[in-house]
């Protein structure tokens, strides 16, 4: 089935209040003209439609359906629009002066579009997955959702949002249902262009080779120019801000094993000696052949453009959300900082956006040899507040060219304590000044958040074990929290209720500081990281302003400031959105973790992973092993008393929005659950 691009505004008025299957079969029927001048869709290909769970009713939303198709784009160079996009004058184009390509396009609407909320909600799908389900809908994480365990309790669709993901990176791995993007290669005269990339890994068992990426990061990995080159390097060292050890060229090769020998695979490295557990290794080389991975920029922003505006596909669009978690985050706060919230007319493209755990990292998603799979350090600038770097001289903010195209989107951003603590991420700097001497105030339409006492992920009871971290991992589940700001963000879009308001640890009231200055308590066994790294002004060539990056590794320059958040006596954290189980707690929580000692490197970081300790049972063996914490049975006389406690931290928190009152039952069910697990 196809839906082509109506620039016919009266057909496309009458589509958009159509629904179901009538809705496609009329558009079929629309006079087929060209993309108008400004327009960036050329088509969308459905190849498969259907109702979801085979028509249950989702509430005063009723039954949902599924599109899966392609989405096709024709791009002009020369659009303004587009000329942020690095290397896209280098793509080929087609006898328009167009460069042409395609992503993959999955929607779940309400199958009558007047039973809809009329919020589209975008979800930035990360590594080629989709995660909206699995974080607000406490589902699975599904590529094609069709059980209720994919589904999980259905909170989008309740409410009735229309959910749309659209492919963006263009190296995800094919297969397994990953959605991605199809973009063309950017050439010199005809001619793949070549440069420099880098990858560091650190492994958690001994072994002689490694992938360079694959599944686990999700990504394809560039190929070497030339696998025997001697400017090929690899380095070895412990800790991040250590000096790098160059192993010898001809102690390693890009290889695999055949048995016990290796055998020629440009995709994989081979170490004779074999690589040690736990140590970081950063390989660098030549590659050659380089997407247009900016476009991944351009296909979000017309595609939702397009939903919204030109066609009644998607249903009745009044306004959008985009969420984005991890690394769609950093994709998020790049798209907001690139200008590209603002489609080729000039229209907002989103209302609203949420960047979940995505620190003060960008990321580079628009620049040549693009590796998105890549964490990169945080670069400025890190906050929507404009400022100025006192070394540098450089005046910048995050919403600078959203401000100034007056689309500037009601803005969340969210952060677990994990990426106070995580290097290169430097969460404070989100809402510190970068001269270290204040906190910022947000701009009107932005809220701050860190969820207290949480790990990269939401946790989960019981908490999970292994991984190479030392502790077990933390089983705070801030998906709840989550909820509330999305319906919060929703509600303010709407009718213009305010959301709550931030809630972060400060430096004006000492619940944000300086590592030495952290109060946390002796533990037996459980040691706190060494320290903690944040971010520093790195020069990574003449040419990095332009999106192309001429040293490999850059050069590290100044040191930002680094905070992390200040803890109570039993180690939580003291500021942010504290859940029922950090406000009335049966342990520990942090949001860092260290690595084992059997998988190497015991002083450095379990990186994205929180720690957990319960605290004593009771008196006698809070004495017995010293431990500083108040026990269990020193806190609260019974289960049931724990349980109201419980009960009345989350109302308090309803009070304050920050937890729906739906979900109340539910959050005071998995702290019972908790108990009985200290308890077992």
């Amino acid at each position: 089935m196809r839906y082509w691009h109506d620039s016919d505004r009266r057909a496309r008025r009458s589509l958009a209040g159509r629904g179901g299957a009538s809705g496609l079969a009329a558009a079929a029927c629309v006079l087929l003209l060209p993309a108008l001048a400004a327009g960036q869709v050329t088509g969308i290909d459905i190849e498969s439609r259907s109702d979801l769970l085979d028509g249950r009713e989702f509430g005063l939303a009723g039954a949902y359906e599924k599109l899966a198709g392609t989405v096709r784009f024709a791009l002009d160079p020369d659009d303004p629009a587009n000329r942020a996009i690095v290397d896209l004058s280098r793509a080929a184009r087609n006898a328009d002066g167009r460069v042409e390509f395609s992503a993959d396009l999955y929607i779940l609407k309400p199958r009558d579009p007047n039973r809809g909320n009329g919020t589209l909600l975008f979800d930035v799908v990360n590594r080629g997955s989709k995660t909206v389900l699995g974080v607000f809908n406490r589902g699975t994480r599904a590529a094609d959702p069709a059980t209720e365990g994919d589904i999980g309790d259905g909170f989008l669709m309740e409410r009735g949002f229309t959910l749309v993901w659209v492919g963006w990176q263009f190296d995800v791995v094919p297969g397994g249902g990953r959605m991605r993007i199809e973009a063309p290669e950017a050439t010199d005269v005809g001619e793949p262009l070549e440069g420099p990339v880098r990858y560091w890994f650190r492994t958690n068992a001994p072994s002689r080779v490694q992938a360079l990426d694959g599944p686990a990061r999700g990504a394809v990995p560039y190929r070497p120019v030339d696998p025997g080159a001697e400017a090929n390097r690899l380095t070895v060292r412990e800790g991040n801000l250590d000096e790098p050890r160059t192993i010898a060229r001809d102690a390693w090769s890009f290889s695999r094993l055949d048995g016990d020998s290796p055998a020629p695979d440009d995709g994989s490295i081979y170490v004779e000696d074999g690589f040690e557990p736990g140590m970081l290794y950063e390989l660098s080389y030549e590659t050659r052949g380089s997407s247009v991975a900016g476009l991944a920029f351009a296909a979000v922003r017309d595609a939702v453009a397009h939903l919204r505006y030109d066609t009644g596909l998607a249903g009745g669009i009044e306004r959008t959300i985009a969420f984005g978690n991890s690394q769609s985050g950093r994709f998020l706060r790049g798209f907001l900082y690139e200008g590209f919230n603002a489609d080729t007319g000039g229209r907002i493209v989103f209302d609203g956006v949420i960047a979940n755990v995505a620190a003060a990292v960008r990321s580079g998603f628009n620049r040549r040899f693009a590796q998105p799979s890549v964490v990169e350090p945080a670069r400025f600038p890190f906050s929507d507040v404009e400022q100025t770097d006192p070394l540098t001289g450089r005046t910048d903010g995050l919403l600078n060219r959203a401000r100034a195209a007056g689309v500037e989107p009601k803005l969340f951003l969210v952060n677990s304590s994990n990426e106070y603590w995580t290097e290169w991420k430097a969460a404070a700097m989100v809402h510190t000044a970068i001269d270290g001497r204040a906190d910022l105030e947000p701009g009107d339409n932005v809220r701050v958040y860190m969820m207290a006492g949480t790990q990269h992920g939401a946790g989960r009871i019981p908490p999970s074990g292994g991984g190479g971290a030392l502790h077990p991992g933390n089983p705070n589940d801030y998906r709840w929290a989550l909820r509330a700001l999305l319906a919060a963000m929703d509600a303010w879009q709407r009718d213009g209720t305010p959301p709550p308001p931030s809630r972060v640890p400060r430096l004006d009231d000492g619940s944000l500081v300086a590592y030495d200055d952290l109060g946390f308590p002796s533990l037996d066994g459980f040691r706190i990281p060494p320290e903690v790294i944040g971010t520093y002004r790195f020069d990574d060539g003449g040419r990095f302003d332009q999106g192309i990056v001429d040293r490999v590794p850059p050069l590290r320059g100044e040191p930002y400031p680094v905070w992390v958040p200040q803890v109570d006596a039993d180690g939580n954290e003291i500021a942010g959105i504290r859940l029922p189980v950090v406000a009335v707690p049966l342990a520990t929580f942090t949001g860092w973790n260290l690595r084992h000692p059997d998988t190497g490197a015991p002083t450095q970081l379990a990186r994205l992973t929180g720690a957990y300790r319960p605290f004593p049972g009771t008196r006698a063996e809070r004495e017995a092993a010293g431990d500083p914490r108040p026990s269990i049975e020193e806190r609260y006389t019974s289960r049931a008393h724990y349980i109201g406690l419980v009960t009345e931290a989350a109302l308090e928190l309803v009070e304050a929005a920050y937890l729906l009152e739906s979900d109340v039952p539910a959050v005071v069910e998995q702290a019972a659950a908790h108990w009985d697990y200290v308890h077992r």
